[in-house]
């Protein structure tokens, strides 16, 4: 087994930016692809980025945060980041980091552990 505790979430004005973190503990060498998606209001829940944590290939990300969101892991501290700059009110949502023990892919069902969650709030 795998948790995962999100933390990091709060309120933000438009263009702010917001670091969260996942501090993954347990059976962790088991996990091959770690990532964060987030439901925003009205929608399905839906993948942000995701990073393959093992080998050191390029991460993927949503269309619609490219070039503003960042993923990154410590390996030594077992976290995952995702930095969030120029914040719009369309990111508001949810956010749940989340790991799967095969390779990496954007489709939420594919995912096996999942944190609780952390709010993100962008106000215009």
């Amino acid at each position: 087994q795998v948790q995962l505790v999100e933390s990091g979430g709060g309120s933000v004005q438009a263009g702010g930016s917001l670091r969260l973190s996942c501090a993954a503990s347990g059976y962790t060498f088991s996990t091959h692809c770690m990532g964060w998606f987030r439901q925003i209001p009205g929608k399905e829940r839906e993948g942000v980025a995701t990073i393959d944590t093992h080998i050191h290939s390029t991460p993927t990300y949503a269309d619609s945060v490219k070039g503003r969101f960042t993923i990154s892991q410590d390996n030594a501290k077992n976290t995952l980041y995702l930095q969030m700059n120029s914040l719009k009110p369309e990111d508001t949502g949810i956010y749940y980091c989340a790991a799967r023990s095969w390779s990496c892919t954007m489709l939420v069902g594919f995912f096996n552990y999942w944190g609780q969650g952390t709010q993100v709030t962008v106000s215009s």
